[in-house]
């Protein structure tokens, strides 16, 4: 989605460079991919996946969950996660239980919506909001 490059401005003893960032929207999710200059340790890669959550008093806060891959890590990970997206892709065809119970005279108890009722809708001040 987005390419950064830019300094964190952090400094001291534990202090790493942000030298690329690139943003990744999913759904719910957020990713963000950082490539860092440790210093002395060379390059290294931040993913974090962030997740907007709601705590029981109403509140949102981020849920954020993160993974350091070191540059002579690079080649093993990249391989094994080809590996895991190829046979992912290879079985993706099998349908998940939601799928498989779908009852095709359920869906006509729902009101039938055309395209033209939406753009009306957004005339009139309305609009849809995106899943």
């Amino acid at each position: 989605m987005g390419e950064e490059l830019f300094n964190s401005g952090r400094s001291g003893k534990y202090a790493s460079e942000d030298i690329f960032n690139w943003t990744i929207r999913a759904g719910k999710r957020t990713y963000f991919l950082d490539a860092k200059n440790s210093g002395r340790n060379g390059l290294y890669l931040s993913i974090t996946e962030s997740k907007k959550r709601v705590n029981d008093e109403g509140r949102s806060f981020y849920e954020k969950h993160k993974i350091f891959l070191y540059q002579q890590d690079f080649k093993n990970f990249l391989e094994g996660l080809h590996k895991v997206v190829a046979y992912i892709e290879k079985y993706k065809k099998i349908p998940r239980q939601a799928e498989t119970d779908y009852n095709h005279e359920d869906s006509k108890k729902y009101t039938q919506v055309e395209f033209d009722d939406l753009e009306s809708t957004e005339a009139n001040g309305l609009s849809r909001t995106e899943k």
